[in-house]
């Protein structure tokens, strides 16, 4: 049970920020990673066809035997998370932004969130914010364009950085001083973000390892950690472009070979 492997989705590439935490905390874990790039980004799909979409992905990683899912995806996790923990048997690990640290981080009381439209409208967003957020004040941003640049791998051209700025400038008019990332596409504009920031203090929240994290004390409590040696990670996309192996290589920063999951 313990060598199966662990299934990561999300709607694109942006997953691969989770993976790799991931690849940092369970060094030994066995990793499947389901990139549906053809229908990116979640975020302005319909939610019939995204339940569609992670049923198929769930269904995908049942036959391949995982013994765990992974949403690395803030849209599916919004929408998806529930329905799928009361189809399938195995432990599902969800993901939220990171509204809970941001509201005690920051010192001026204001905090910018960068997410999918979806994302910011879902009931579990709201709940975040209300549970967590009641003493501070949250500017939001749905982002348009940022996940189809980093799915064609435009991490820092003068588009992507034009983009950024007409989203985070007139945040930081408003005297935020934290940043939340509330997709897992963001964190690659990372080092873009900070360029436009500047020289103001800004500081720069995602979930990556807090998902880590809750991965291990999962599998812990299920006695389904891996104490053998790291066999295999093996990566799927929904697309067929020929620059999506490309791109892999490009966020993971190593040489990758991705399947293409014609469905």
């Amino acid at each position: 049970m313990s060598e199966r492997p662990i299934g990561i989705f999300d709607s694109g590439v942006g997953g691969l920020s989770i993976l790799k935490a991931i690849q940092e905390h369970l060094p030994n874990e066995n990793l499947l990673y389901f990139a549906d790039s053809k229908f990116a980004p979640y975020g302005q799909l319909d939610e019939e066809i995204l339940k569609q979409r992670c049923l198929y992905i769930a269904e995908f990683f049942a036959a391949q035997n995982a013994k765990a899912m992974v949403i690395a995806c803030n849209t599916a996790t919004a929408l998806m998370a529930e329905w799928l923990r009361a189809e399938y048997d195995f432990p599902i690990i969800a993901i939220e932004p990171a509204i809970k640290p941001a509201a005690k981080l920051t010192k001026t009381k204001k905090i910018g969130v960068f997410a999918t439209t979806h994302t910011l409208k879902s009931e579990r967003y709201h709940s975040l914010k209300n549970r967590f957020a009641q003493d501070v004040t949250v500017f939001e941003s749905d982002c348009p364009g940022f996940v189809e640049q980093v799915e064609n791998g435009q991490l820092d051209t003068l588009e992507t950085i034009a983009l950024i700025e007409d989203n985070l400038q007139p945040m930081l008019a408003d005297d935020i001083d934290t940043l939340v990332l509330g997709c897992t596409h963001y964190p690659f504009l990372r080092p873009a973000i900070k360029i436009v920031a500047g020289g103001k203090k800004l500081t720069i929240i995602d979930n990556a390892d807090a998902v880590s994290l809750q991965l291990t004390r999962t599998l812990s409590d299920h006695q389904l950690l891996n104490f053998k040696s790291h066999q295999f990670d093996k990566f799927y996309s929904s697309s067929e472009s020929e620059n999506q192996q490309v791109i892999f290589q490009q966020l993971l920063s190593k040489d990758t070979e991705v399947q293409y999951i014609n469905h």
